[in-house]
């Protein structure tokens, strides 16, 4: 029975599994900006290679 109140009391689970909802968001959180971000990356090197070809 000792065993058994040592596991209900236990919430070293409970952390790992906050853990891994947060890093899960965090991954979600990437994958919705990385694309909005890259383009406007993308758009900005554009940008600067047309000005450094044309000396402007």
């Amino acid at each position: 029975m000792t065993k058994f109140m040592r596991f209900v009391r236990d919430d070293s689970g409970a952390t790992a599994i906050e853990y891994a909802l947060i890093a899960a968001a965090m991954g979600l959180a990437l994958v919705t900006v990385m694309p909005i971000l890259a383009t406007a990356i993308t758009g900005k090197f554009s940008s600067l290679a047309t000005h450094i070809t044309s000396g402007t």
